[in-house]
């Protein structure tokens, strides 16, 4: 069980213990060294120039899209190209209004506050956010009762970065207050292949181009999920001496980890064979497949289906997911190559 968890694990895009290890390695640390999300660049920039014109903060930034495709990492650039500081935590975190309290009055004028799945943010703490964002002040009850009272702390002009896997989660009063709504998508693997020339650049790892587009292929388009293949290859290579990573040891070490040709891992080909097996291609509801896959209802929405309606492998109707004929044949396919479970 612990091999399969492993396995699973190398490409779902969310953050590990590991990936946190070499943040400070392998993310880019200005807005030039960012690579892909060309448009998003774009505008990004013309804004963060007028308000260092301007001596002012940034206006409220909410990132969305799949995880690993460089939402903590633009937060982290944005506080850079301000030269201010970052303070950086999660929606989960936030549980009671006194820990949000905590964050706000701690920052500084022009400082960058940086919320991780902000969806997740309990109502109650949501709340507290809106004249926080709006007219920076905090507004804190005090006692109980008939005899309650209201203060307000003034707090410094600050930068709040959303970052969020599910815009629609989010409240329109919470989603209005956000000066600029950007959405990142998957990338080219053009753009892939320059990110894993650039990490193995970072990681002093030799690698042929061949391997790199091996890699660019298999990554699901997802830098955080490319940067930690290579390293499992690395590791491989070194292992069975292989002076340098050539597409014979990528090959090697991406079937090792029973990854297929598309980038599915076990858990994204079990959830095509449990549509193709128990519900005959589809339609079928959420609740019900993670039911026979074993799957989080949150893995499969935020991790799994991403991907998979990327590569048109399924597709969503009203009555739920449906698998489609280019799924049917990639899992035909896996099959024969003995890599469906």
């Amino acid at each position: 069980m612990a091999i399969e968890e492993t396995k699973t694990a190398v490409v779902a895009a969310t953050k590990t213990d590991e990936d946190t290890s070499l943040d400070g390695t392998l993310r880019p640390q200005l807005l030039d060294d960012f690579i892909g999300q060309g448009a998003l660049k774009k505008s990004l920039r013309v804004f963060l120039q007028a308000t260092k014109d301007r001596g002012e903060a940034l206006e409220h930034l909410l990132l969305a899209g799949p995880p690993g495709l460089g939402k903590t990492s633009l937060g982290q650039i944005v506080a850079r190209e301000l030269n201010t500081s970052i303070r950086i935590t999660a929606g989960p975190a936030l549980t009671k209004i006194a820990d949000l309290a905590g964050v706000l009055t701690s920052l500084q004028p022009g400082d960058v506050l940086f919320i991780d799945e902000i969806h997740r943010l309990q109502r109650s703490v949501e709340e507290v956010l809106y004249p926080a964002m709006e007219d920076y002040a905090l507004d804190l009850v005090v006692g109980q009762g008939p005899g309650a009272k209201t203060l307000r702390l003034d707090l410094p002009r600050f930068t709040l970065v959303g970052a969020t896997t599910r815009i629609g989660m989010l409240g329109s009063p919470l989603r209005d207050r956000f000066g600029m709504t950007y959405r990142l998508s998957f990338y080219s693997e053009e753009e892939m292949k320059q990110i894993i020339h650039r990490s193995a650049g970072l990681l002093h790892v030799a690698i042929d181009d061949e391997s790199v587009a091996e890699i660019s292929r298999r990554c699901r388009r997802t830098p955080r999920i490319a940067n930690r293949l290579l390293k499992r290859v690395r590791d491989y290579a070194q292992v069975e001496g292989y002076a340098r990573i050539n597409h014979q040891a990528v090959s090697e070490a991406l079937d090792l980890l029973e990854v297929d040709q598309a980038g599915l891992d076990v858990a994204d080909r079990r959830v095509l064979q449990a549509m193709i097996k128990h519900f005959d291609g589809g339609p079928v509801g959420l609740q019900t497949l993670a039911s026979v896959t074993a799957e989080e209802e949150r893995t499969i929405v935020e991790v799994i289906e991403p991907f998979l309606l990327q590569c048109g492998f399924i597709q969503r109707t009203p009555r739920g997911r449906s698998i489609t004929d280019s799924g049917r044949v990639h899992i035909g396919e896996a099959a024969d190559q003995g890599t469906l479970l």
